[in-house]
């Protein structure tokens, strides 16, 4: 049966297991030979990064054409107002096209949150809020480029939710082993690929 590990990922580690001399990496953290990561995270955003051993697994999880949804709390500079999270919510242009609509809404800080090293800047003269966008694709930096493209740029990313995983009871730099989706669970059974 292949392994699922969920991972809360510190800001400034590298979603992989290799890294320059000195920058961590995920292999400080997850002391698991054999798995990898199924899909990224920008060394600085922070959150949820599944592991598994398993390809199909990995390509169903990670790959657009499965559309899995990821879920991210964005801090963003500035003040949402309904034109921008309108305009999240039904796609916009980047450089490299179109994004798919997506969920998006402004949200309360989310509970529980750990504090950042380093913290986020701050201008007392700009205020800050906290989105919720769920989106079904993983373009390069594509959050924070369509908070950018709405007049918000994002201060602190956190992806707290892929397909049904959530960094629900895993602080940041720690993990813990779920079990497989049922389509995965017997290698006689046809992947869902």
């Amino acid at each position: 049966m292949p392994r699922l590990i969920l991972v809360n990922k510190p800001y400034g580690m590298l979603s992989q297991f290799t890294g320059p001399p000195g920058v961590a990496t995920l292999k400080d953290i997850v002391p698991v030979p054999g798995v990898y990561p199924a899909g990224r995270l920008d060394a600085d955003s922070e959150g949820l990064i599944l592991l598994t051993d398993d390809g199909s697994l990995q390509a169903w999880l990670s790959s657009p054409r499965f559309k899995q949804p990821k879920c991210y709390w964005v801090q963003v500079e500035g003040e949402p107002d309904a034109g921008a999270v309108a305009t999240l919510q039904r796609g916009l242009l980047l450089k490299d096209g179109m994004t798919r609509p997506a969920r998006a809404g402004v949200i309360p800080e989310p509970p529980g949150l750990w504090p950042r090293h380093p913290p986020i800047r701050e201008r007392r003269s700009i205020p800050t809020h906290w989105l919720e966008l769920e989106i079904t694709e993983g373009r390069k930096r594509q959050v924070r480029r369509m908070t950018a493209a709405v007049g918000l740029p994002t201060l602190r990313l956190i992806r707290c939710r892929i397909a049904g995983w959530s960094l629900d009871g895993i602080s940041s730099g720690t993990w813990r082993e779920e079990p497989p989706p049922d389509a995965f669970r017997n290698p006689s059974r046809k992947q869902p690929l």
